[in-house]
Parts: structure tokens; C-alpha cells; sequence
């Protein structure tokens, strides 16, 4: 049986301009030094519409979310909390980094992103403290 994962096709056509056209550099850095299948070993997603969202990167068979926030973040404390809520209730673990942090310390990144995975293939929780550290809405 395949799982959609709440794919949300009414998003497709925005997911597909977010990709192709409103790509931030953090985002393409992210992609390309450290979210391939061949450097992580699982399968992530750009720019994914999932349930009335779309999400920056998911790793679809852990369940994995991972957002960059830019600028335009920082005024939308509620409306990510919202978000966040929202997908968390449907069962996805998600990590938060700002632009800032993809671009001047992709190793920290990289390592929280690999103790994420680790964790979610290993069927451990992800401690508060990580949480709190990667996401800026809480």
C-alpha cells in the first residue's frame, strides 16, 4: 500500500513555482552540500505540499520535515506556530533552521540534521532542548 503522506495536489502547481523560481541561497546550499540520497542516505523532497502547507524539504519515509526561515519569517511567529502545530498533529517530526545558520555553519546544520535522522530511524524521541534549538517558533 502507498502512503501519500498528505499530499495536498491542489499545491502542486505553487510547489512546483516555489521550486523553480523562489529558491533561497540557503535553500540551494542546503540541497546541494548536504540533502542527496548518495550524502544522507534517505530520500528528501523540495518545496513538498503537504496537508494545506508546503514544506521546504521532507523526507518522506521518516517523516521528516525541514524548514529555512528567512526574513519574512520573524513576523510570522503565530502563523508558523499554527503550521507547526498542524503538521506535528499529523505525525511529522520538524526542524528549524534560519538562512543565517544554512549559510555560515552548514556543519552544525549537517550534524543536526544526521542526530534527527539517527533519532527518528532508532525510534528515539528528539529531546526539548534540540527541539527548542532548532525551532524558532516555539
Amino acid at each position: 500500500m502507498t502512503r501519500n503522506f498528505h499530499y495536498n495536489k491542489k499545491l502542486k502547481k505553487r510547489a512546483r513555482i516555489l521550486r523553480s523560481e523562489s529558491v533561497s541561497m540557503a535553500e540551494k546550499y542546503l540541497w546541494k552540500s548536504t540533502l542527496s540520497r548518495r550524502k544522507t542516505g534517505e530520500r528528501f523532497l523540495r518545496q513538498r505540499p503537504i496537508n494545506n502547507f508546503i514544506v521546504d524539504f521532507f523526507a518522506p519515509e521518516l517523516s521528516l520535515i525541514i524548514e529555512i526561515d528567512g526574513n519574512s519569517h520573524y513576523y510570522k511567529g503565530p502563523q508558523d506556530f499554527n503550521r507547526q502545530k498542524s503538521l506535528t498533529a499529523l505525525g511529522y517530526t520538524i526542524i528549524r533552521f534560519s538562512e543565517l545558520e544554512v549559510i555560515q555553519n552548514i556543519e552544525h546544520v549537517k550534524q543536526q540534521i544526521d542526530f534527527a535522522m539517527f533519532c527518528i530511524q532508532n525510534n528515539k524521541q528528539i529531546n526539548s532542548d534540540y527541539q527548542y534549538q532548532s525551532d524558532r517558533t516555539s
